[in-house]
């Protein structure tokens, strides 16, 4: 029997339960590609161990009934660790005694596990979505290569203030980087604040949707407080590439942190650095129960702009999310476009004196 597709109107089906107990159940799907695309290159192949089915489970009340869980060291990223992975690249000094930063990103082609059982056919910056978290600081020079080993032309686009050369788009420099080559990307890192990388070769929401981005943290030269920092980045999948997505998520995988609560102290400061990179819908949100946050909208300002539970953001927006969990227990977050939330646009952080 041949897999069955997995539409919006399925996952929602299967997502049967009340708000806040939403449960997905697996549908067993290979995602194959879209028009346009390189015969053969653009369809996944089932990881060994991920082509039998699954049996549906009654859903649950009050958590996520996703029946299994992905295979994180099959698929090589752990949406857990993630969270607090920054790569710093390698360093050295300029004449004068500024800081050169290095990077080395490689885009190619991998299947990934968005659920359990539902398969993508990614693309990726170093075989995860999102790709690396790059982390550098206010006035240092940064350099970034990009290989592209994948079966497209791509570039790589940063956020921020640069000369036209290094904007990473079709025309302008080293424009679209054809499959097996190679170029580089120097800039100042300014200004500081929490931006974002993805790909802008053509068609452009095609290279967004098949995962060709992530976060860009530039510190501040005198740095911020110290806190427990979390990268959040909201996306989502259009599994049947019909223009509409099928799966939500904060970092990829649907109701991961459902799954696996993130284990917070109770008291202490907890900074997260939130960026949208959704396609196919024009905004997503997030939704903090039980407290409020201070918003600092970009990153590039020290002063908090607003207090709240809640905020809206488009795609390519950002903001730096700080906050305090005064009393111990478990707090859901999530999209407050209760549809994300109900395709796996939700977890949960888990508060205690100890923070384990």
């Amino acid at each position: 029997m041949r897999p069955r597709r997995l539409s919006r109107r399925g996952f929602l089906a299967a997502a049967a339960g009340l708000f806040g107990g939403s449960a997905l159940l697996p549908l067993t799907t290979r995602a194959s590609g879209g028009a346009g695309s390189l015969p053969g290159t653009d369809r996944a192949q089932y990881p060994p161990g991920l082509s039998a089915g699954y049996a549906p489970q009654p859903p649950s009340h009050g958590a996520n009934a996703t029946v299994g869980d992905v295979d994180v060291q099959r698929m090589a990223y752990d949406p857990y660790a993630f969270l607090s992975a920054f790569e710093r690249g390698r360093t050295s000094r300029l004449p004068g005694g500024r800081t050169l930063r290095e990077f080395l990103l490689v885009a190619y082609d991998k299947p990934i596990e968005i659920a359990p059982g539902v398969i993508y056919p990614a693309w990726t910056f170093n075989g995860t979505v999102p790709g690396p978290t790059l982390r550098a600081r206010e006035g240092e020079r940064v350099r970034v290569k990009l290989v592209n080993a994948g079966t497209h032309p791509h570039t790589i686009h940063f956020h921020g203030i640069h000369t036209a050369a290094m904007d990473g788009v079709p025309g302008l420099g080293a424009g679209e980087v054809p499959r097996g080559k190679s170029t580089v990307y120097e800039f100042d890192a300014e200004p500081f604040g929490l931006h974002l990388y993805h790909c802008h070769a053509l068609p452009l929401k095609r290279h967004i949707a098949k995962g060709l981005y992530g976060a860009f943290i530039i510190d501040p030269a005198a740095g911020r407080p110290p806190a427990r920092e979390l990268v959040m980045v909201m996306n989502a999948f259009d599994t049947d590439f019909d223009g509409e997505n099928e799966v939500y998520a904060v970092n990829t995988v649907a109701f991961h942190y459902a799954r696996h609560p993130i284990r917070v102290r109770r008291g202490e400061l907890v900074r997260i650095y939130l960026v949208n990179m959704t396609e196919f819908d024009p905004v997503n949100s997030i939704h903090i129960h039980g407290n409020f946050f201070h918003v600092y909208r970009t990153g590039t300002r020290l002063q908090t702009s607003e207090y709240t539970d809640t905020i809206m953001l488009c795609q390519a927006e950002r903001a730096v999310l700080e906050l305090r969990f005064p009393y111990p227990g478990r707090y859901m977050f999530h999209a407050h476009q209760t549809e994300f939330t109900e395709l796996g646009w939700m977890g949960f952080f888990e508060v205690s004196d100890d923070g384990v």
